[in-house]
């Protein structure tokens, strides 16, 4: 698969929608993109952008029935049962399906060098109007190679088009990617970079399923079963996705940054930048690749809810289930780490208790977790009966089954992200307060409430009479 197969398949499956009338790079895109996101609506392919004669995709996993095409997963799953089916592969991932060096693809269809490298070629977005500037990379990873190790690293960094030759890159502190450019400054090198954009949307996810031995290429296949097909970028040497729509190939000089952002955050906020620029890595483009007809593909981000939220859930959700499994936390039902909490803060689990203290248990180990210690501020825990993704029985839960006094667990300290806006921005934003908040009936107690519940008979019986009813 590519993203070329993807569009196909969400036209298939009626999620997408062609945009013929014209329509501008400056805000336009963006806004229509993000009015249709909030609806639940298709995704879009713009064919039609003032000044270009390529198009820009958007709105890749604005729904669930998106998520499951991706992961070729039957379309009707929703958030948890797509998690779950992907927790699964994770917990018993077998038979490596390793990828496939090739020497020719669609990327190479066109090679640009010298005074033809110009980023404006492509229809890149400005998003919101306090953007810092145009952002060709929202859907990208960057490829990169440790100078030590020899491993390829693929990470999601955002990047503004500073010029017709530079991107600006936001390689946070602490991430691999800025752990691998300090071996270069080490070494006194520049870094080799790869930027990718637009190839199968599931290389996005793939990191997020372990295999030992494996690099993303490698798992996407396995996912897909057959070999994904990459081949060496012809400057840089760093492998990319045979099929991918656009390559920019450069370096990114570990001791010259330049001023990058604002950007409109997943928060739906904009960080301190807005006020005190910062200065970023930034790649000089030497060499751009991409196919005939390139699609870019792009993604708003802002207030929850948009692809990059359900993008940001589905993943997080996927990884904190796992990690709850390979602890041996007994009960678990569902794992969600919803979207509407820009797909990182809140994290909800049903649980089957089977002894006092089960549901603090399965909290403790929600904080605990890789996933959950890092910028997860909150978790509520709900019986067997509600799924974790259904918000309208959570908040019944919290509701009617949540005493705060009882309930409520505070924790002072725990790592943050310095991305999240509810904190004091005076502060360093690495530590944050957490709240943990048990919304389940107590297990011991000897007299439940008693729920008021359809009668099951009843419910069989209009089931097989609903078109009957003439009701659908």
């Amino acid at each position: 698969m590519d993203l070329r197969t993807y569009i196909e398949a969400c036209r298939q499956a009626d999620e997408l929608k062609v945009v013929s009338a014209p329509v501008d790079w400056n805000l336009e895109i963006s806004h229509i993109s993000k009015l249709v996101e909030e609806r639940k609506g298709p995704a879009l392919l713009f064919e039609n952008i003032k000044g270009y004669d390529t198009p820009v995709f958007t709105g890749a996993f604005a729904t669930t029935k998106r998520l499951a095409i991706m992961l070729g997963l039957p379309h009707q799953l929703s958030m948890c049962e797509s998690a779950q089916a992907w927790m699964k592969k994770s917990i018993s991932a077998e038979g490596l399906i390793k990828a496939r060096e090739v020497k020719d693809g669609p990327v190479l269809e066109n090679v640009l060098t010298g005074d033809d490298v110009n980023l404006e070629r492509f229809p890149v977005p400005k998003f919101f109007p306090l953007d810092g500037g145009r952002y060709i990379g929202t859907m990208v990873f960057v490829v990169l190679r440790d100078p030590e190790t020899g491993e390829t690293n693929l990470g999601t960094y955002r990047m503004q088009m500073l010029d017709q030759k530079t991107c600006g890159v936001q390689i946070l502190p602490g991430k691999r990617g800025e752990r691998i450019m300090k071996k270069y400054a080490k070494l006194g090198k520049k870094m080799p970079a790869a930027a990718v954009i637009g190839c199968d949307p599931l290389i996005f996810m793939a990191g997020t399923l372990m295999h030992k031995g494996a690099n993303d290429f490698d798992i996407t296949g396995t996912v897909r079963g057959q070999p994904a097909e990459y081949l060496m970028a012809p400057l840089t040497g760093l492998p990319v996705p045979a099929g991918a729509e656009i390559v920019l190939e450069g370096e990114i000089d570990p001791n010259h940054f330049r001023q990058e952002g604002p950007f409109a955050e997943y928060t739906g906020y904009y960080t301190d930048e807005l006020h005190h620029p910062i200065l970023k890595p930034a790649l000089e483009v030497k060499q751009i690749l991409h196919r005939n007809q390139p699609i870019l593909w792009a993604t708003g981000q802002g207030r929850p809810v948009t692809d990059v939220h359900m993008l940001l859930a589905f993943t997080r959700t996927a990884t904190l289930w796992t990690e709850l499994e390979q602890m041996r936390i007994p009960g678990v039902q569902s794992v969600c780490v919803l979207p509407e909490s820009a797909g990182r803060f809140w994290a909800v689990v049903s649980v089957k208790q089977a002894y006092p203290g089960h549901s603090r248990q399965v909290a403790d180990a929600v904080i605990g977790s890789n996933t959950g210690s890092y910028g997860i501020k909150g978790v509520i825990t709900v019986d067997e009966d509600i799924q974790a993704d259904d918000l309208q029985r959570v908040m019944w839960a919290l509701s009617c089954r949540y005493d705060p006094m009882r309930g409520t667990e505070l924790i002072k300290r725990g790592r943050s992200t310095p991305l999240d806006p509810a904190l004091d921005p005076s502060s360093d934003k690495l530590t944050t307060s957490r709240i943990l908040m048990d919304a389940c009936i107590p297990y011991e107690w000897k007299q439940k409430p008693v729920e008021a519940r359809l009668d099951e008979a009843t419910l069989a019986l209009i089931k097989s009479r609903w078109a009957e009813y003439g009701l659908d």
